[in-house]
């Protein structure tokens, strides 16, 4: 065996390094990692998709064709090679909003952008929705809460809520907390651009340092960004004021620019980090 191991390795350090570093290597790391590139973009892109579910349940289908033909299933293999010839032909009806938005970005150039830059557009994006929702509700004076979730994830509070999985929008917002919808009551989720649950019930801040004429949302507001490192945006039913809670604190009466700033501060401080101050 070390005989083989020996005829395999280069006669010389130097011989070992200039075939690392030849032109047929240097091709076949660049195509690995193109591929590594485009599989990855690929998936940041359908993530949070449907297309995300679907692509799952495409792996699910090729473990289920290795095991067969492993196991030597052949009903199964059968089977499998059939669905597989319909897959190819169902593949891009299925993905076509995910293909036709790739497509739409990639004569963009937005396909090439970093994750981080993806991140930001789409914090940008939820804001603006969310900030003229609110705004509506406001107008109305419609009662509402909604807990937009950061790096601590909410999924306790997901499980144990309504879900909605939609993109927020200010029609949608407005459906959920109409004081005749059986949703109003608790709080919205926010995970990104999408509102993943409503109905949620948030524990009720204690501090002693709140006004007294506080309500159970504004106390839940507080509650919940005591707990974890979420905000909480809400709308009072008696005058419309918009309150912002973060860090236990409760900022009230804002204005729509105000949200808005104030939002656009702390999801975006995650992603562009302040550089380290200069020892004087």
């Amino acid at each position: 065996m070390w005989a083989q191991i020996g005829a395999w390795l280069p006669d010389s350090p130097a011989d070992f390094f200039a075939e690392l570093f030849s032109a047929d290597t240097l091709l076949v790391l660049l195509d690995i990692a193109l591929i590594a590139f485009l599989v990855y973009k690929v998936l940041m892109f359908i993530r949070g998709t449907r297309g995300m579910q679907l692509l799952k349940g495409f792996v699910v289908l090729v473990i289920f064709s290795a095991l067969s033909n492993w196991l030597h299933l052949k009903t199964v293999g059968w089977l499998l090679d059939k669905m597989w010839a319909s897959l190819f032909v169902a593949i891009p009806v299925v993905f076509q909003p995910e293909l036709r938005r790739m497509l739409e970005q990639l004569g963009r150039g937005h396909f090439f952008r970093t994750s981080a830059q993806l991140r930001e557009e789409e914090l940008c994006r939820a804001v603006e929705k969310l900030v003229r929702g609110v705004e509506n509700l406001s107008r109305s004076s419609i009662g509402a809460l909604v807990v937009i979730e950061r790096q601590t994830g909410l999924n306790d509070l997901v499980e144990g809520a309504v879900p909605i999985d939609g993109l927020v929008s200010e029609e949608l917002l407005t459906s959920i907390f109409y004081p005749h919808s059986p949703l109003h009551d608790g709080a919205a989720v926010l995970r990104g651009e999408r509102i993943v649950a409503a109905c949620a019930v948030l524990p009720l801040s204690d501090s002693p340092h709140l006004d007294k004429d506080l309500g159970t949302r504004h106390r839940a507001a507080v509650g919940i960004t005591e707990s974890t490192d979420a905000l909480a945006v809400v709308v009072s039913e008696e005058t419309g004021a918009v309150s912002l809670a973060a860090d236990g604190r409760l900022r009230r009466c804002l204005s729509a620019e105000e949200l808005r700033a104030a939002l656009l501060k702390e999801l975006l401080k995650e992603l562009r980090p302040e550089p380290p101050e200069s020892a004087s």
